[in-house]
């Protein structure tokens, strides 16, 4: 690794020399003949994984640097300039790779960096080829345009303007008419640019469509399976799965939305009453952006030592940009710079519940990249998605015990919302799910017709939600708030899966929190040297797959639920 920066901050940015790295591919590439040997294959793969390494750490710098203000035209231009230069370096790795995969040393080669490693480039092989290069520029452009448009939104109400991220202050408002008009607001803005949403999701539709076809796939569906490297489940798997939420999660959420019409004193829940879950106000921390930092600080130093050099580490190097700003961008991540071993989390606080449950999710894929630095397999840093979501998710339900720091007396309500919350999110993330099959099995469809079907899924998973008098969303529009459906296709499906293994960790922390945290605390050195059925069974913890797994942990859930806060349930 490099020397340690000071602060991110001074982690030194310099654009990557395409002409040097070429040099450096060709040297690797080379290597492999002019020493054909196990040892001269062992040094090549090093060489190639380091060089890697470095690349990530800059395309990750330039990728922050361009979410934290995608207006300024020097971080739009290194953006744009990886988004051209990406597919060339996928070249080059494809050709390195193509030498791993022939060499005759695989038992040593395997000894050295695992079996795993190698049916991953195997993957990663299907998925690339020089003749979809300018359709992998133009992905970027596009994903790059909606990002702008959603982070440009400036939204009046009622004499402030908001944008997509600060406004989810007035959704919670007690006020009907402010959440009302907040939601107007919001719709008004993507009726405003719908012309330019509706062209770029019909382009990325297509052109994914034309990238899979042109590597010899049937549709996106196959090849972005094989390209999010899902090597022990497959899409029938997660239909079963979006079946069973179906069957036992959407009768009892049905429950759960009229029981918080009663609570708020409304007739039915519209879209814009969705997120208030009281009458009084939802859980909100007792203070602004420094007073839950450093509340974290306390809960993470208690939570174990392994988190506190952990938090510490994050607060040093200032690894975090939480505050929300014009030309931001909306929504919140964690990545890395591998070459230093350091995470970043990216988030925007509104004073909202949801400060507190980004930072502990974020944190939980931070402290796994922590944990997980040491690997110099590129591959074994990070797991796959779903894997990645169990973390995140685990570490929300994990950090219970210390929720009092940030709620003090609305504690319980809190504990409420967000154990509740898990459930209710299953429906919607199954919906998006669904929806993405279909649209990638369908992509001639129109728009409207898009809309259409979107409208049917919250007819299924969601069939509380009501839009009437929010025009523009009765028409079935309210997916094109979700970046993922954008940037990550196929993505959201991770947080349902990941999402029955993390209740699993909320179930056991009720029962030997120490336990259930020498579990996690496994996985999460185990980064991605294991698929996501090898690291769910690591963490002793049930398939989502599993017949029975869903249905337990849900009935579980809500008969906590139900015993505790019995009030909030009548």
């Amino acid at each position: 690794m490099g020397s340690m920066p000071t602060s991110f901050a001074d982690i030194p940015y310099t654009r990557l020399d395409l002409d040097a790295l070429s040099t450096s591919y060709q040297s690797i590439l080379a290597a492999f003949d002019s020493d054909p040997s196990a040892t001269g294959h062992l040094a090549a793969i090093e060489r190639w994984n380091t060089l890697r390494t470095e690349i990530s750490t800059t395309q990750g710098l330039a990728e922050v640097h361009y979410t934290q203000n995608v207006a300024d035209p020097t971080n739009k231009a290194e953006k744009d300039f990886y988004d051209k230069c990406s597919p060339t370096l996928a070249e080059w790795n494809k050709a390195v790779s193509e030498k791993v995969l022939a060499s005759p040393h695989r038992s040593a080669l395997d000894q050295r960096f695992g079996e795993l490693f190698f049916r991953q480039l195997e993957q990663h092989e299907r998925t690339f080829s020089p003749e979809i290069k300018d359709l992998l520029i133009e992905e970027s452009e596009l994903c790059n345009k909606y990002n702008e448009i959603t982070a440009s939104a400036k939204i009046d109400v009622n004499g402030t303007t908001y944008n997509l991220s600060s406004i989810g202050s007035l959704m919670i408002s007690l006020d009907r008419d402010v959440r009302r008009a907040a939601t107007h607001g919001i719709y008004g803005f993507l009726e405003q640019n719908r012309a330019d949403i509706d062209a770029i999701y019909d382009r990325l539709v297509k052109l994914r469509t034309e990238k899979a076809k042109a590597l010899g796939f049937p549709s996106y569906i196959e090849y972005r399976y094989v390209e999010f490297g899902r090597l022990d489940y497959n899409a029938a798997d997660v239909e079963t799965f979006r079946s069973q939420v179906i069957e036992h999660v959407v009768p009892l959420v049905q429950k759960f939305r009229a029981a918080q019409a009663r609570r708020i004193g409304v007739d039915a829940i519209s879209l814009y009453d969705e997120k208030l879950q009281f009458s009084d106000g939802n859980p909100i921390a007792h203070g602004d952006h420094d007073f839950i930092v450093a509340q974290a600080t306390k809960m993470y130093a208690e939570l174990s030592p392994e988190t506190n050099e952990f938090f510490q580490l994050m607060l040093e190097k200032d690894l975090m940009d939480l505050k929300t700003r014009d030309n931001k961008a909306t929504g919140g991540y964690c990545t890395s710079f591998p070459s230093y071993g350091l995470p970043f989390i990216f988030a925007n606080f509104n004073q909202t519940t949801h400060d507190v449950e980004v930072l502990t999710h974020e944190a939980g894929h931070a402290f796994q990249a922590y944990r997980s630095r040491g690997y110099d397999v590129p591959e074994y840093r990070w797991p796959t998605a779903e894997a990645c979501e169990v973390h995140s998710m685990g570490m929300e339900f994990l950090t219970w015990p210390w929720m009092k720091y940030f709620f003090e007396e609305q504690t319980d309500k809190f504990r409420f919302y967000h154990l509740q919350g898990a459930l209710l999110f299953l429906p919607y993330g199954c919906a998006v799910d669904h929806f993405q099959h279909w649209v990638y099995a369908n992509p001639n469809a129109t728009p409207a017709e898009r809309n259409a079907f979107w409208k049917s899924l919250e007819e299924t998973y969601m069939p509380w939600r009501t839009s009437a008098d929010i025009p523009y969303a009765a028409l079935g529009t309210a997916w094109q708030m979700q970046r993922h459906i954008f940037e990550s296709p196929f993505y959201y499906i991770d947080y349902a899966l990941a999402q029955t293994c993390a209740l699993q960790f909320w179930k056991r922390s009720q029962e030997d929190r120490d336990l259930a945290f020498a579990d996690y605390l496994r996985i999460c050195d185990i980064g991605g040297s294991k698929t996501f059925l090898g690291i769910v069974e690591a963490g002793n913890l049930r398939s989502p797959f599993k017949p029975g797994t869903l249905a337990d942990i849900v009935e579980t859930a809500n008969s906590w639920l139900t015993s505790n806060f019995a009030q909030f349930m009548v």
